[in-house]
Formats: C-alpha cells, structure tokens, sequence
C-alpha cells in the first residue's frame, strides 16, 4: 500500500472547503466530472449538500492520487478507502460519502461499481441522540449572539433541516398567522409549519434589531448562513451548555421535535407531514424514542416555557429579547 497522507484530512476548514476548487485547478478533467455530477444530482432531485459531499470527497481521492476517479483501478480505490480507515478519517460518513461520489460517477459514465470493487455500505440501526427539556432550555440560551439562539429554537421549535432553516426569507415568516413556509426542503418538497407565539416574538425582535435583508439567517454578501457556521454555533453551544451526550448536531433537534410531539399526543401521520417525510417508515423510528404523555400542544417550544405568566418569560428569555 502506498504511504500516502490523505490529502485534506487534518487541514483546517479553510482548506477544506476549497478542496473542489483544488482538484478543479489542478486534475485535468475534473471540472468537467464536477459540472456533470451537478447536472446528474440536480437532475435526480438529490440537495446541495448532498452535491458537496460527494464532491468534496471525490476531490480528496482525485488529489491523494493526482488522477480522475474514473481512470482509477480497483486496486487503487481499495488501496484509498483502506488508507481511510487507517487514518482514522472524522467521521463515518467521510468514507460513506466517498463510496457514494463513486456510485454516482459510474452511474453519470455507464461504468459498473464492479469495476472499483465498491463496497456495500449496510444501514445501520442506530437510534438518534434525543435532548431533554433541560438540556434543551441551557442550549438555546448558550449562544452569544441572539441569531444563533434563535436559529436553534427554530430547529427545534418546528423540526426544520440545517439546510432548510439556513434558506429561509424573510417573506417565509407569516407572523401573524404564526406559519413557516419551507421551500424546495429535501426531495424539492413544500410545507407549511406552525411556528408557535414563542417563536413569533422572537423572529420578531430578531427582525427589528438584525434587520436581515432577504434570509432570516444572512452570511457573509447577504447569502445564507453556511452550513459550517451552523453547525458550530450548535456545536458551541452544546459545549457552554454543558451537554454530554454524544453525537449532538442540528439535526438532534429535529429529532427531539419529532419525539417530543409524538409524547405529547400528536399522531404519528402529522408528524410525518410536519417532518416532510416520503415514507411512513422513516418515521417510524420515533416510536421506539417516545415517552407517551397526554398532553397534546402543536409546538414544543412552547410546552418548554408554559408557566402561568408568559409575559414574565417573553421579557426576561435573552433568546426573545434584544
């Protein structure tokens, strides 16, 4: 096996955000291979981010073998995802996404996966990190900065992707009919979702005091906030709280609306629909998380701060105040 280092694996995030453009510059042919795995994902109805990933990984093998990925033997992709295990590379999914990049590119150029011995990658059975209200309660008010600690009360308030929370307009939020529209969510689908008072009040202050332009959540020339600044505004925030619980993200909050819901009462089907979820079976899982309760609410925010004088809790919560 060649003694290679994995390029990009211990690079800092500057690095690794511009790993695609990297192989674009330097691998002839990959810009090409670039431009047609966005046509074939766009086509496909697959998101943005899942776009990214396997281009950042496919990027990654390209340089470590200063090669395209389709001009590749067996050998040499085996060699790569072995190295991978080896070095022990972030997460999981870093392997996953590379075995998947590959699908696509075979699919995109009529190759069979036989021809890089592709792996199986097995599903695995593991149920999600749920938060409870405690924990909950100390993340939301651990951010410094009022936009993150309304970015997660979103998240958990309505149940909402890190993608779909990070694309949201202003137009999206009707206050007063107290509803979010989340457009094109995974799969290209619509829904419309309750928001709760607690939540109105705050977008509402938000809106007053940050005065976003066209995304509730603005980054860097009025785009949307990175995914990056996202999840480590939730990643710092789970640190301040004091959370620890593994494997923590904004998708744990969505996991946590769903199961909070469904021991509250609220029937398995409309959390299906507030989830935009396809099929019944992936929401299926959330029977196996649930702690049955009676007491039935549209928005579990809310349920966190029920005491007998709201105004009390509007005025004093830092996250619903400027």
């Amino acid at each position: 096996m060649k003694n290679k280092q994995i390029t990009g694996l211990c690079t800092t995030s500057a690095n690794y955000v511009s790993i695609t453009q990297r192989a674009c510059n330097t691998i002839p042919g990959f810009k090409e291979l670039h431009q047609k795995l966005d046509r074939f994902i766009n086509i496909n109805g697959k998101s943005r981010s899942t776009f990214n990933n396997y281009s950042r990984q496919l990027a990654h093998l390209a340089l470590y073998y200063n090669q395209l990925p389709t001009q590749l033997d067996a050998e040499q992709v085996m060699d790569y995802l072995h190295s991978v295990k080896l070095k022990g590379a972030p997460s999981a999914t870093f392997f996953k996404f590379t075995v998947y990049g590959m699908r696509s590119i075979c699919k995109l150029n009529g190759l069979p996966y036989q021809q890089f011995c592709l792996p199986p990658i097995p599903r695995t059975n593991k149920l999600p990190t749920i938060l409870n209200d405690s924990e909950l309660k100390r993340l939301i008010i651990s951010s410094r900065l009022f936009k993150h600690r309304l970015l997660i009360a979103m998240c958990y308030g309505c149940g909402l992707r890190c993608a779909e929370v990070r694309n949201i307009r202003i137009g999206d939020v009707d206050l007063e009919r107290e509803l979010l529209h989340v457009r094109q969510g995974k799969r290209c689908k619509d829904r419309i979702l309750p928001i709760g008072k607690m939540l109105c009040r705050g977008i509402g202050n938000y809106l007053s005091s940050a005065k976003p332009e066209t995304f509730l959540f603005e980054g860097q020339n009025g785009k949307p906030l990175s995914p990056r600044a996202a999840q480590l505004a939730m990643s710092n925030a789970v640190k301040k709280a004091g959370i620890l619980k593994i494997e923590v993200s904004l998708h744990t909050l969505r996991h946590s609306f769903a199961t909070h819901l469904l021991e509250q009462g609220i029937n398995i089907l409309m959390i299906k629909e507030l989830l935009g979820h396809s099929n019944i079976s992936t929401t299926m899982i959330y029977l196996h998380l649930a702690r049955p309760l009676a007491v039935m609410r549209s928005c579990p925010l809310d349920r966190l701060y029920k005491q007998a004088d709201e105004d009390f809790y509007y005025q004093h919560l830092p996250i619903f105040v400027r």
